[in-house]
């Protein structure tokens, strides 16, 4: 269902909520881009919550990082089966692209008022610092983003997307709280190893320093890692990173023996 604010994906009807996740998209992205993402999640009886790309003012980025931190806030509330403001947790703040380095750095800054705190993240296609842009035409885009016809497709025909935003600068600031900053939530790292705007460096340092992180790499997928052809792959990783952080981040299935 969309709202004029949001677009909410609902579990199965009879299912108790196992969890909240709030979607935050990146640069061009709309709402709609996590259409496909928000439905597999919510499947599984998620509570999923899309919310707009978060508008980050280089001028003014402490302002900015508030001002999304407000946004996150009413966008938690009211997001339980009956109505009142107490989330149904654990809740975890998944972002793309810009959108996961605004959830980063609104993490790594000093207690913001308001701001929801999640239990957990899922930063997926961080670009880096040195990434390679993404070329001059809407195919040049589209073949950065994604190898998906269907989401190749989708992109195409969304009129809330707003073409050729990947070769924005990003914020230093924004850049050095996902790679350098310590994120004490257990994160989950997602990236595609054909993603050209990534940073396979960082965000190995990264994954090894923080404290309770997991990066996986999706072999063969660009930039919109959590859509591209690999996305039932994906939002399965996703969903086991929920179930393990609903038992303490103790795997809830390991493989003991096997021959591939």
């Amino acid at each position: 269902m969309t709202t004029t604010e949001y677009t909410d994906h609902h579990g199965p009807e009879g299912l108790l909520v196992r969890g909240t996740v709030v979607v935050v998209p990146g640069r061009g992205e709309s709402r709609a881009t996590y259409e496909r993402f928000g439905r597999r999640l919510a499947a599984d009886a998620y509570r999923v919550r899309v919310v707009d790309p978060p508008a980050l003012d280089t001028a003014d980025l402490p302002g900015a990082l508030a001002r999304f931190g407000t946004t996150l806030a009413a966008a938690v509330a009211g997001t339980t089966p009956d109505g009142t403001d107490d989330v149904v947790r654990p809740l975890v703040l998944a972002g793309a692209d810009a959108g996961a380095l605004a959830i980063a750095a609104l993490l790594t800054r000093p207690e913001t008022e308001g701001a929801p705190r999640p239990d957990a993240v899922v930063l997926a296609g961080l670009p880096g610092r040195t990434s390679a842009t993404a070329g001059g035409t809407w195919e040049d885009e589209l073949d950065v983003r994604t190898s998906c016809p269907t989401h190749r497709a989708r992109l195409t025909d969304d009129t809330r997307f707003r073409r050729g935003t990947l070769t924005d600068a990003v914020d230093t600031v924004l850049l050095t709280a996902a790679h350098e900053s310590e994120l004490a939530v257990p994160a989950l790292l997602l990236t595609g190893d054909a993603d050209p705007l990534a940073d396979r460096d960082a965000l190995d340092r990264a994954a090894k320093s923080w404290p309770r992180a997991r990066l996986a790499v999706v072999r063969g997928a660009h930039h919109d890692v959590l859509n591209d052809l690999q996305h039932r792959s994906v939002a399965a990783e996703v969903v086991t990173f929920l179930e393990t952080l609903r038992n303490d981040l103790v795997p809830v299935v390991t493989v003991e023996s096997s021959a591939w």
